[in-house]
Parts: C-alpha cells; sequence; structure tokens
C-alpha cells in the first residue's frame, strides 16, 4: 500500500500548491491573500473539509489539454465559524486567472446544493477573470447552474459573496444574487464590461477603479454593502457577520451570553433630540447606546447615509434596526433610502430576524429629481417591505414623523407590534411652518397672527399624545429607557406567529 499512499500524498500536495509557488507570491505582492490562505482565516482552525481537490477540466481546445491543474481554480468545502458550520468556495486566481469552467461551476454548484440540503450560511470568495473563454457555451452554462440555484437558495440560507479581486463579466451575476456584498480596497473591482470593452463601444476612457471600485459601488450604485482596506479584515468581519446571522429561516436566530445588563438605561439620551426639530443629531448614538455593548455592525454604511441599517443585539438575541439619519438630508426618505432599507427589511423578514425602528423622518424629499427618478415607486418598495413583513417590529418616534413617511417607517398601520415615541416626538401631516402657511394663507403677510397660529398647531399636532389618544402609540415613553423598553417588547413578541394570505409571490413594485 506504500506507493498507493505516496502517490496520494504527492497528487494532494500538487493540488494545494494550487498555480504554483510564484503566482502565489505574485498575489502576495497585489496584497491579496491565496484562495486557502483566505479560507483558513475565515473558517475555525482545523475545521475545514475540503471537496473536489483532484477536479480537472476536461477541455481540449486551444491547447487546454496540456494544461490541467487539480483542483480547477476554485477551492470548496465546509467548516465552522464560532462553532457554527458554514459552506465556503474560494476562486484561485492563480489557477487559470481563477476563471469559470464546466467543472469549476459544477463544484460550486454541487456546494451550493450542500448548503440548502443542510440549511447552512454559503459564503463565496470571488478573485476570478471571468468565464474561461476557451470553454465557450460550455461556461456559460456552468453560469447559468450557478445563478439558478442562487434563486432557489436566496430566503432560504443566508448568502454572503466577497469579492477580493476582479470579479468581471458572468461571474458578477452570481454576487447580486446573494444577500451581501463585501469587498476589498484598492484590490478588488466588479463590472460587467471592462475598461477596454467600454473604451471600444463608446469612447469613453475610464480605470477599473473607477468603472467598478469599492467608491463607485459602495457609495453609488449601491451593489455593495461594505468594503474593508485589506483581505485579513474582510475576512475577520465575515466571521463577526456570521454570528448575527441565522443558519436558515428555519433555524432560530443566535442567541450569544451578553454582560449588558437588559434593564439598563442610558441618561445621555434625554438631551441626545434637540428641542429645535431642524437641530441634527446623530442617530447612531442611539442604535449604539441602545444594543448589546455598543456592537452594531452597519450593511451599506456609505450609500443613502440618510437612513442607517444593520444589525445588533438586544438581550443576546440578533435584530435588525432601520433608523432614518437627521445628520443628512435631514433624515428625509428619498429613492435611494428607500431601496436600501426595503432590501434590508425583507431579508430580515426571510430570516425571521425582528426589527426595530427607529424614526426621525420629515417626509420625503421634495423635486424633480427624485420624481422623474421613481420616487413614487422606491418609497412603495419600503412601504410593501414593512407591509409584508411578519416578523416582530419594535418602532420608536424620536422626534418627528411627517406626512406619508410617517406611515411608511412601520407604524402601527402597517403592522407594526409595539409603537413607542418619545416625549417630544411629532406627528403630522407636515411641519407647523408649511402647514400654517396652507391652513392660513390669508394671514401670511400678519407675523404675529401666523406666530400665534404656528403655536396652536404645534400645541394641537406636534405632540404624540394625539397618536397615543388613538392608540396609534402604545406608550409614550422616556429616552433614558429605550434599551429596556425595547428589549421587553421583544421578548414579548419572542412567540409571535402571523401569516400572510397564501400567494405564490407578491408583486413588489421593483
Amino acid at each position: 500500500m506504500k506507493p498507493i499512499f505516496e502517490r496520494l500524498a504527492a497528487r494532494r500536495a500538487r493540488a494545494l500548491e494550487g498555480g504554483g509557488t510564484e503566482r502565489i507570491e505574485a498575489q502576495h505582492r497585489r496584497g491579496k491573500l491565496s484562495a486557502r490562505e483566505r479560507i483558513a482565516l475565515l473558517i475555525d482552525e482545523g475545521s475545514f473539509e475540503e471537496f473536489g481537490m483532484f477536479v480537472e477540466h476536461r477541455a481540449r481546445d486551444f491547447g487546454m489539454d496540456k494544461r490541467r491543474v487539480p483542483g480547477d481554480g476554485v477551492v470548496i468545502g465546509w467548516g465552522t465559524v464560532n462553532g457554527r458550520g458554514v459552506f465556503v468556495f474560494a476562486k484561485d486566481f492563480t489557477v487559470f486567472g481563477g476563471s469559470l469552467s464546466e467543472t469549476h461551476a459544477q463544484k460550486i454548484a454541487s456546494l451550493q446544493d450542500m448548503a440548502l440540503k443542510n440549511r447552512a450560511p454559503l459564503i463565496g470568495l470571488f478573485d476570478s477573470g471571468g468565464a474561461r473563454i476557451q470553454e465557450g457555451v460550455a461556461a456559460l452554462a456552468g453560469y447559468g447552474e450557478v445563478f439558478q440555484r442562487n434563486v432557489l437558495a436566496s430566503g432560504v440560507i443566508p448568502q454572503i459573496s466577497l469579492i477580493m479581486g476582479p470579479c468581471a463579466g458572468g461571474d458578477v451575476y452570481s454576487p447580486a444574487l446573494t444577500d451581501f456584498i463585501f469587498m476589498v480596497k484598492d484590490t478588488s473591482y466588479m463590472f460587467v464590461t471592462g475598461p477596454d470593452v467600454v473604451r471600444a463601444v463608446t469612447n469613453e476612457i475610464v480605470s477599473a477603479e473607477d468603472l467598478g471600485g469599492t467608491s463607485v459601488h459602495t457609495v453609488k450604485s449601491s451593489i455593495a454593502d461594505g468594503a474593508y482596506d485589506t483581505d485579513v479584515e474582510a475576512l475577520l468581519q465575515m466571521r463577526r457577520l456570521i454570528d448575527f446571522l441565522p443558519s436558515s429561516n428555519t433555524s432560530e436566530i443566535p442567541e450569544w451570553p451578553s454582560f449588558d445588563d437588559p434593564e439598563r438605561c442610558e441618561a445621555s439620551l434625554d438631551s441626545l433630540a434637540p428641542d429645535d426639530q431642524t437641530k441634527p443629531y446623530d442617530i447612531k448614538e442611539l442604535i449604539a447606546k441602545t444594543v448589546d455593548e455598543g456592537d452594531f455592525f452597519e450593511i451599506q454604511e456609505a450609500h443613502a447615509r440618510n437612513i442607517v441599517t444593520g444589525f445588533g443585539r438586544l438581550g443576546g438575541r440578533t435584530a435588525g434596526f432601520v433608523a432614518n439619519q437627521p445628520m443628512v438630508l435631514a433624515g428625509t426618505l428619498d429613492s435611494a433610502a428607500s431601496r436600501k432599507a426595503a432590501r434590508f427589511v425583507r431579508f430580515c423578514d426571510c430570516f425571521n430576524i425582528p426589527i426595530v425602528t427607529f424614526v426621525d423622518v420629515p417626509g420625503f424629499l421634495p423635486g424633480t429629481e427624485q420624481e422623474y427618478g421613481g420616487l413614487i415607486k422606491h418609497g412603495a418598495k419600503l412601504l410593501y417591505a414593512y407591509g409584508e413583513a411578519t416578523v416582530p417590529k419594535v418602532t420608536v418616534i424620536t422626534r418627528k414623523a411627517f406626512g406619508g413617511a410617517y406611515d411608511v417607517m412601520a407604524s402601527k398601520h402597517l403592522r407594526g407590534d409595539v409603537n413607542f415615541a418619545w416625549p417630544g416626538a411629532g406627528i403630522a401631516v407636515m411641519g407647523a411652518k408649511g402647514a400654517v402657511e396652507i391652513i392660513f394663507r390669508s394671514d401670511i403677510g400678519d407675523t404675529d397672527k401666523i406666530a400665534e397660529r404656528t403655536r396652536e398647531y404645534e400645541e394641537r399636532f406636534l405632540t404624540p399624545f394625539v397618536a397615543a389618544e388613538r392608540f396609534y402609540i402604545d406608550d409614550i415613553i422616556m429616552p433614558h429607557e429605550t434599551r429596556k423598553r425595547v428589549i421587553r417588547a421583544l421578548t414579548m413578541l419572542r412567540n409571535k406567529a402571523l401569516q400572510n394570505p397564501w400567494k405564490k409571490h407578491g408583486n413588489i413594485p421593483l
């Protein structure tokens, strides 16, 4: 048996070296890790089990029959992250530039099937030039098999894509079908057609970074949910994200030991929101002082900054947070903010993660740019997402909730379970100035009358008591007790059961 063992060891050593020492060193010079180095950082030490190490492509054209490398440019397997099972694949740029072939796709598709059968998260590490041109339609068929499985797994298991190098052509659509996309600054980019093709077709001269780098996809296009400085930081943050997520749509949300007292009060919150409703404050301070140990994982931090989304824990259990940000555009809802929040709400609903909403919204952003850009339809996305969600929903109105934006932001009318307001909150069709100028337009020239009418309007409508009298608000709470009251509400809602009417699927205004 010894020769057989030796042959196995030699074949395994050949597979483990990927494209060879020189190409791995070239990766390092670019500031990038190899595929297996990345997996070693992501997965708990000693837990990774690899599949398909000896797979080779079957192509014969263009001299490919003489170029065969075990593994065929992708490493797949399963392991654990902080003790919880995950499936992972990593494209190996040192082997054929990480390009996708028929067998390369078969490996990924088989892993997708395993993840779905075993109800565990799937993480893809992308570093690839796209389809393997030498295989033609066989490579395109492989993409289709991967895409179909991305669709079937959507809403069943969490799917995370980490772009750690080039991601071009057909390769971009699999990440686009997953729940979250993260990138690495300066070394990763995503685009359907590269700079050379763009120049040839449109005569535009653009760099890879300006066409599809992190500054594009985290700020402008919203394709990416975040970006990190190095491979190491990105992989460690993915370990952190996995800790917030359930393994599947039938799994319990994670619960971790917390040293943060669920009854903790924060006196500083009593002075967080200025009395002057035109003055901004940072809603992230409220989130940080509400979640366990201030641990908040923000999603799409650089895009649509007038709304904040992300994960935190309350009483040791994961919750999703959506919050208007008064520091940016006064917290108004625009098209980008509506899309961002709607997608996040739908993810939370898919995986039974409770949603906590902090509201300070003066309405939807006015202007021709927004109207021409489809604000009505994009705003309706967020309305639809909240109205469809069956998970526990706890809402806190911190200062103002005006117009249709009041309804949209997880109001009682969209099946909000527990809705609180701070004492200084105002809930109305619009702010006092605009309302008085419409109602009392005949008095506009009289400064004293307008001032008096404004005071009357503020006293009558810009308080939470009108809504509370109609039971649109469950209670008016002191800001310092926000954490305690929200945790108690979520504890009460832990066994909530709510089903929507049967349907094949709804028709969200895309």
